[in-house]
């Protein structure tokens, strides 16, 4: 008998992915967490329903929540992760020289089951350089006393517990544990089917950053096709120069063109960012 997982975009639209098995499954304080085998992305981590990272495609998305940030600040040293917890964008910024992570992950299952599952990513956060903090990110910002070069925001979709990761408020606190040339950046979904969140994001930190650019990329595992980051800069503009000192030449998709290349937004993403 075969087994389907049905993946609802939105009420009018659905994905079936092909099982061939169950590998883990649980309900955790905050969400319902999987891991499947599937037929074309292989082992695919699921929470309430929907794919998360699949071994398959899971350098994209990785490679430019890291990438873009810290190649264009020119001296990244202390970097904090929100969220993050498969370990796949902690693995992609330890490919930069004297970093120093924090990564606060909300659901300590996440944090297992990617570490169980999924070692491609998940062994980063057994790296010494790496601290895994198991806590709520918002409430780690408000109290946080430390300063940071750069802070990624690795949120899962604004449902449930990642809900405050996308309000004024929590980007305030950021803006706060920034150094002076600090930048953070986060994903910011899909300009087909989130343009109020998108538009709304880009509005606020532009309240307060004096610098936000939108990149774009495709995550072929999302539904949505399109995926977007925003980056909100204290100084360092991710369009422009970028650090070249170190560059890994065996990345599978981040190169300097290609960083350049997704600022270069067409012109029906320009006019969500203008609403």
């Amino acid at each position: 008998m075969e087994l389907w997982m049905v993946e609802q975009n939105t009420p009018g639209y659905s994905v079936n992915w092909k099982i061939k098995q169950t590998l883990y499954r649980e309900t955790t304080r905050f969400q319902e967490l999987e891991v499947l085998e599937t037929e074309e992305l292989g082992r695919v981590m699921v929470l309430d329903g929907n794919i998360q990272v699949t071994e398959v495609d899971e350098f994209i998305y990785h490679e430019m929540i890291a990438h873009v940030p810290l190649y264009t600040h020119p001296r990244p040293r202390e970097v904090l992760i929100i969220g993050g917890g498969d370990g796949g964008t902690a693995r992609e910024a330890l490919k930069h020289e004297g970093v120093s992570i924090e990564l606060v992950e909300i659901d300590p299952s996440v944090v297992e089951a990617s570490k169980r599952y999924l070692p491609q990513m998940g062994g980063a956060l057994d790296d010494p350089r790496v601290k895994v903090i198991i806590g709520d990110g918002i409430e780690y910002i408000e109290k946080c006393q430390k300063k940071y070069d750069v802070v990624i925001i690795d949120s899962s979709d604004p449902v449930g517990p990642a809900v405050g990761l996308f309000s004024e408020g929590f980007y305030r606190q950021v803006h706060r544990v920034l150094n002076e040339d600090g930048l953070l950046i986060a994903q910011t979904e899909s300009p087909s089917f989130n343009r109020d969140l998108l538009a709304g994001v880009n509005q606020t930190l532009k309240d307060i950053f004096p610098l936000v650019r939108v990149c774009l990329t495709s995550i072929p595992c999302y539904l949505a096709g399109f995926w977007t980051f925003t980056v909100a800069s204290k100084r360092y503009d991710p369009t422009g120069e970028i650090r070249r000192a170190g560059l890994d030449s065996g990345y599978r998709y981040y190169t300097p063109e290609v960083h350049q290349a997704a600022f270069v937004l067409p012109p029906f993403i320009k006019a969500i960012l203008r609403e």
